[in-house]
Parts: C-alpha cells; structure tokens; sequence
C-alpha cells in the first residue's frame, strides 16, 4: 500500500498500480523552457495542453510532495461546470453575453474532461450524470424557482437548467423532505486521485520530466527556487492553489479554506434501487452551508461540506484536516437525508483545502514580459475550471489566440485579502453563518436577509 493512502477515500483505492512509480526529487539545477510549479490539475493540464500544442517544449512539473497530494486528489469528484464567481458577477465586468458565453465553454469543459481520459485511457470512473440540487423546505424551493428564472432570463433553456417538481426531484435522488429541486446535465462524477495520478502519467508520456518532493520556495521572472536548487525557464506557471502562500510574498494572494468529507461502506443494490442516483449525478441541496455528494463506482456514498474552521496566518497542517465534530455532522446530514442507510460505516474521513481569492474570483493570467504565469482560486470548483485553465495557459504561452484567450477571467486581478487579524474574523465568520442562517428559515420559514447579506459582504458576492 501506498505510504499515503490514508490521505482519502481515493488514495486509499487506489492499487499499487494504479498508484503508479514514486518520482525523484530535483537534485540540481536544470534549464527548460517552461516550469510548472505545483503537481495538481492545474499544472498537469497546463503541462498536457503546452506539449499537444507544441511537443518539443522542455516542460518540467515540481510538486512539493506527490502528484495528487492536494485538492485535486481529495475533493469530493465534481468534474462541474460551475464557477466560484457567479453569472452576475462576470456580467457586471464584462457584458451579459460574455457570461453567458463564459458559463457555455464551461458546459463544454466538462466534455473536454471526458473525451481526453478516454483518449488517454484514465480510468478515473469519469460518468456524465449531471448535477441535482434538492429542495428541501420551502424557502430552498423558492430559491430554486428564482435561480433558474434568473438563469433563463440569461437566455439558458430547460435543456440546461430545469426546475424539477417534487416527483422529478425524488425520483432522481430519493433524500427526505423532497419538495422539488434544479437539475443541469453539465456535471460528471469521478475518481479524483484517479485523475490526478493517471494525468501524471499522461504529461510524462508527452515528454515532461515531473518531480515530486521538490517544494518551491520562490518563484521570479526567469526561475523557480526549491532549498536545493532552481530551475531556470523562459516561463515560470504557479499552479499551487491552496499552498500559494508557502511562496515568499504571496501569504495574502490566495487563502486557505478546508472543506472535510465522509465515505460510507459499499451499499447493497437495494438501497441504491430505492434512493436512486443511477447516472451518478453528483448532489447538494439548497442549504446555506456547502454540501456535496456523490455515488461512487463501488457504491458508496461520498460526502462533504463545509464548516471547519480558517486557521490564523493561513496556517495549513495536517491535523486540520480531521475535525471530528464536522465529520460527525457530516455523518448525521448524510443519515438524516438517508435514513435507509441506517448504521453503515463510515469507513473514511478525511479533509483538504481550496482557495479563495478576496473577490471570489478565480482567474488564469500570463505576463509575456516577465515570463510568469498562474492560475487558481477556484473555491472548491476545480476540477473543470483546472482543464479551462490549462488550455488558456496554454493558448496565452505558446501565443495562440483563441476564444479562451479572451474570456473575463484571463488577466484578472483580485485585491489582496486584509492582513491579520482582520482575515481570521472575517472568514470565521462567513464560516459560522451559513448554519444560522440554515437554522432560522427552518425554525421560522423565513429567508434569512441579514445573515445573507453579511455572507455576501464577506464573499465578495
């Protein structure tokens, strides 16, 4: 068994083979022509599209501990089409057919992420059975009503984004108190570490050298620093998301939000014929706290949301990543939504971090006079926008215009977020709402308005 296996439900799957062989650290200097700083979906798709686009590229990936040791093999398996920042929000920087535009190459992405792991054979249990959000009291049915009105008058059509009735809604995922719920095809389940570990092995087929245990410390015009040596390139791509702050002088570029899931044991056909899911459809409900779910190949249920805590400094440790009171709520959600699976197992718990960025944007930006590249912020919505970041990347570095190339999040600059401890109040508290917020509409039937509205002062939204 792998030495990490126990960092998820994913890793610890996953076969020796599948696994594949460990990778040594940079031991010296080098020269390439481009350097990837960071070993997850991001660097690895920026990595492929570079090498499809112009194969004689020196391209070398440094990852401070192993391919998929992040987000990116930990996450909860949307290959989504959403974006962290909202319709509303790129339509008031750019124009609503811009959004509009943006939110349909999304659609697609989710389609380019299936067509190249079955041209490239990652077995990554990739299933295109869309995205179900349930509605589960009265005031999350109104705010589906509302969402999908307000993605119509975008022009958007039932074919993809539809209300569901109550029947509908059951019927494709069979949870308690189903009053209706939203549905888009756009939405694929799979194996995240799966995707991540068979990426690797696909970027090295193409004739980029990656090496694991090799943590950058600092990046500039020209050259990518580890403790031991530095890589010379004419072009230097950050792809570190959660850990950007690890890099000198980048503690208040991105911030480090842990978001924990849960997995259950197999379960027997026979709850799945009841509950449903038989597409894998990936699953929220219309809850203020984040929530995410889906069927795994093997039957299980895996589970996460949001609610540990930001930690001072956008300190990272491993401790915490296991925080039991969220994974015990997690577990009691999970029951309470699915009463059926009664005392199944819990078999794994784990946790990892995303990245946010002060203005809830994520964004994909080159520098052609400094050589420097980077991508990120994705929120938790990385899976398919880590495959449109690498494209775009790749079409800005190798100087291809596109229509990627001009989408409003390519250049975009988000404000630093404030330092300590105004950070440490601020996202701690956009942490601890959403639960009130829950708590209230469910009590009383009543929106929640001020809880709202501080949520979205501190998101940015």
């Amino acid at each position: 068994m792998h030495e990490l296996s126990n960092l998820s439900l994913w890793h610890s799957t996953m076969t020796a083979d599948e696994w594949g062989p460990g990778r040594p650290a940079l031991g010296g200097d080098i020269a390439v022509d481009v350097a990837v700083v960071g070993g997850g979906y991001t660097g690895l798709w920026t990595a492929y599209y570079l090498l499809q686009r112009q194969p004689s590229l020196r391209v070398a990936v440094l990852e401070a501990n192993v391919v998929g040791f992040g987000a990116s093999g930990r996450n909860g398996g949307w290959c989504s089409a959403l974006l962290p920042m909202g319709i509303d929000s790129i339509a008031a920087q750019s124009s609503r057919d811009m959004a509009v535009r943006f939110q349909r190459i999304m659609h697609d992405t989710v389609d380019e992420v299936g067509r190249v792991v079955a041209a490239e054979n990652i077995d990554c249990h990739y299933q295109r059975g869309g995205y179900v959000s349930l509605a589960r009291n009265d005031r999350q049915l109104a705010r589906a009503r509302e969402h999908i009105e307000h993605l119509h008058s975008y022009g958007f059509t039932d074919d993809e984004y539809r209300l569901l009735s109550a029947g509908e809604a059951a019927e494709r995922l069979g949870a308690t108190r189903v009053l209706g719920g939203t549905f888009t095809p756009h939405c694929a389940a799979i194996q995240p570490a799966r995707l991540a570990r068979g990426l690797g092995r696909v970027v090295e087929g193409l004739g980029a050298t990656i090496y694991e245990h090799s943590p950058v410390v600092e990046i500039s015009p020209g050259s990518a620093r580890t403790g031991l040596a530095t890589v010379r390139a004419e072009v230097v791509v950050r792809a570190t998301e959660a850990f950007t702050g690890s890099l000198s002088g980048e503690r208040r570029s991105l911030v480090p939000i842990y978001s924990l899931m849960v997995a259950t044991e197999p379960l027997p056909q026979s709850f799945w014929d009841e509950v449903g899911l038989h597409e894998r459809a990936t699953f929220a409900d219309g809850r203020h706290m984040i929530i995410y779910g889906q069927r795994t190949a093997d039957g299980r249920f895996a589970f996460g949301g949001r609610g540990a805590p930001y930690h001072y400094g956008s300190r990272m440790r491993p401790g915490f990543e296991r925080v039991a009171s969220v994974h015990e709520a997690l577990h009691a959600d999970l029951r309470e939504m699915f009463p059926a699976i009664g005392d199944a197992a819990i078999t794994h718990r784990w946790g990892g971090a995303v990245a946010a960025a002060r203005d809830w944007w994520c964004s994909a930006r080159f520098d052609r006079t400094t050589g420097l590249a980077s991508a990120g912020g994705y929120v938790g919505d990385g899976v398919g926008t880590t495959n449109l970041a690498g494209r775009t990347l790749a079409d800005l570095i190798t100087e291809q215009r596109s229509e990627l190339t001009t989408l409003p999040w390519v250049d975009h600059r988000s404000r630093r977020w404030e330092p300590e401890p105004w950070r440490w109040l601020g996202i701690n508290a956009m942490v601890r709402l959403p639960p009130g917020a829950d708590e209230k509409e469910l009590a009383s039937g009543k929106r929640a308005r001020v809880r709202e509205a501080i949520i979205g002062r501190v998101t940015g939204h």
